[in-house]
């Protein structure tokens, strides 16, 4: 940790603020995880307070120690700094430097949490901040990558939320990741998001067309045998929602067991889910009921959306009996509430489908 007396100290003491601290870490030419280092602080905490820009400010401690760190910098690093500091600041949309990008990468993990927990806004904010102030250049291969998985995230985000079709969709996010990985020349990313875009064209309900390219990726060496093992299952989930339910288990019980083989415990009962599904649209209850109390009694991820997909599941089957309909109702309400509450557009229209059909059976 950078050490100092307190004379030192005051003849530089400076208000500090997310913005002088990355101003700073420019004047010495460092990245986000050389600067962390050098002041004795997590490389977290300098990518917060760059995310934050001027409205952060650190710690009264921390701001001791950017003074000392200010004070022990070389002329042409002060000279630097006072030189930044008079410069306007660009804010959002001031170009990426290859000094930022040990802070963009760190912006991601946290975009990763943050989808995880279904904090859509702070997500869009983390993404946002890269992506409209960096401009794609062949020649930046590391920028180019970064961009890419920033697209990629937020077409997660996206299609999280049930934003699928438009200028500002999913779909359209995929598929300008689609042109930079391909520029790229990363094939297994390629073949990740081709795979997105198959599970849109689901949610959209082409449904023969998406069994069909899952059929496609099955096969496809570019992916990951626990990604071709997913584009399995999703065979069997749209042949179920065509009402083909016996040929939908032909796939999704090959699925369970490679995703128990290859030790997917989340895998594995998302899977139990889908085939609890298929059991229910074939007629037989009791094996859906065997599978969904499976997939209930070793959920992994209990993220807001993964609980509103398999509790809306459980719903479903619970509507299918009349003795158990009341339960169902029940648990589709808090399903909506859920699904309100975190932006859950496609969750909602499901719920919502369910229940009416529910309705004109009653």
């Amino acid at each position: 940790m950078v050490t100092g007396d307190t004379s030192q100290v005051a003849a530089t003491a400076h208000h500090w603020s997310g913005r002088e601290a990355r101003l700073l870490r420019h004047a010495l030419r460092l990245s986000v995880r050389s600067f962390a280092s050098y002041l004795g602080v997590a490389a977290r905490t300098v990518a917060k307070w760059e995310s934050g820009g001027a409205s952060t400010v650190p710690r009264p401690d921390t701001q001791a120690i950017l003074d000392t760190a200010l004070s022990r910098a070389g002329a042409d690093a002060r000279n630097r700094f006072e030189m930044l500091l008079r410069q306007p600041d660009e804010g959002a949309v001031a170009p990426v430097t290859g000094y930022d990008y040990d802070a963009w990468a760190d912006d991601l993990d946290r975009t990763l949490a943050c989808l995880g927990r279904q904090e859509f806004p702070l997500a869009r904010t983390l993404l946002d901040r890269w992506l409209r102030r960096f401009h794609p250049n062949s020649n930046d291969t590391r920028g180019m990558h970064l961009y890419g998985r920033s697209l990629r995230l937020l077409g997660e985000v996206l299609q999280d939320q049930g934003v699928i079709h438009g200028p500002a969709s999913a779909e359209h996010t995929y598929r300008k990741a689609l042109r930079v990985f391909t520029e790229l020349g990363t094939p297994r990313r390629v073949a990740q998001i081709e795979l997105k875009l198959v599970v849109l064209e689901e949610m959209a309900g082409r449904l023969e067309t998406a069994a069909r390219h899952y059929e496609s990726l099955t096969a496809d060496e570019r992916l990951s045998d626990h990604d071709r093992t997913r584009a399995r299952l999703w065979i069997g989930t749209a042949l179920s929602k065509r009402g083909f339910n016996e040929p939908a288990t032909r796939h999704i019980v090959p699925a369970i067991q490679d995703f128990e083989t290859m030790e997917e415990p989340e895998d594995w009962s998302i899977a139990h889910q889908k085939l609890a599904l298929a059991h229910r649209g074939a007629g037989d209850l009791s094996a859906a009921g065997h599978a969904i109390d499976v997939a209930l009694n070793h959920r992994v991820n209990d993220t807001p959306l993964q609980k509103v997909r398999l509790d809306t599941a459980h719903a479903h089957i619970l509507l299918s009996d009349r003795a158990t309909a009341a339960g169902g109702l029940t648990i589709l309400d808090r399903c909506a509430r859920i699904s309100t509450k975190y932006g859950l557009l496609h969750q909602l229209r499901s719920i919502d489908g369910i229940r009416r059909a529910f309705e004109r059976q009653a």
